[in-house]
């Protein structure tokens, strides 16, 4: 099983070699086009990836070193193999199809917190803490592409789709951060991910509802930081 979750998250980390240049959905994906959706956060966000990416596999490595038969990793390793190779194949799937796609993010989503809530506090920094920022990032991707496909199919515009899918991160990221108590950069994670948006929206309007939102994560992220 350690090996599996190394493995998978090296194909989960060589995903975007498959779908080079993948900058998100495109406009015309949607029947209704989505150009500069206000619920995205603005673009430098996304490198965030790349500290994810890393960190799994680092974390996936010192799994095996040090913690092969250790119960404690035992429990989070079935939930982390399913949410990795679901998304070793969401681009491919992202590029045909944004319902698809959101259904599949959805799925990493939950697994990945299943993960997150039966991590080990034991080496927090190779277990709880990838997994907590790749859990916090996928919360708000979760709610950025729902969103995406409320205004892209015409259930409202883009701008409630914004504040609805905005609020509904906030309230998810705020309620999971506080039950869990620990691993803060689930916090961390949803945090930049707000402040992105903020950016995204000249920290107007839907912007300032990221940035309350933010700042309202800082309280349950530090109690989470103390609790490690």
């Amino acid at each position: 099983m350690p090996l599996i979750v190394l493995l998978f998250a090296v194909a989960f980390a060589a995903s975007p070699l498959w779908v080079p240049g993948f900058g998100g959905f495109d406009a015309d994906q949607f029947p209704v086009p989505q150009i500069d959706p206000p619920v995205q956060p603005e673009g430098y966000a996304f490198a965030i990836w790349g500290v994810i990416y890393l960190w799994l596999i680092i974390g996936s490595g010192y799994g095996i070193w040090r913690r092969w038969s250790d119960p404690a990793w035992a429990a989070m390793r079935l939930p982390l193999i399913l949410s990795f190779a679901v998304g070793s194949v969401w681009l491919p799937v992202a590029v045909r199809s944004p319902v698809w796609a959101t259904v599949l993010i959805w799925v990493m989503l939950i697994t990945a917190l299943w993960a997150l809530w039966r991590s080990p506090r034991t080496d927090a920094w190779a277990a709880a803490w990838p997994v907590g920022l790749y859990a916090g990032w996928l919360s708000a991707a979760s709610c950025v592409a729902l969103g995406l496909l409320l205004a892209g199919y015409g259930f409202v515009d883009q701008q409630v789709a914004a504040w609805i899918m905005v609020g509904v991160a906030i309230v998810l990221a705020w309620g999971v951060q506080w039950t869990l108590g620990h691993a803060p950069t689930y916090g961390v994670a949803v945090i930049w991910a707000l402040i992105a948006v903020g950016v995204q929206n000249g920290f107007g309007g839907v912007g300032l509802l990221a940035l309350a939102g933010a700042a309202a994560l800082i309280t349950p992220t530090l109690r989470a930081l103390r609790g490690t």
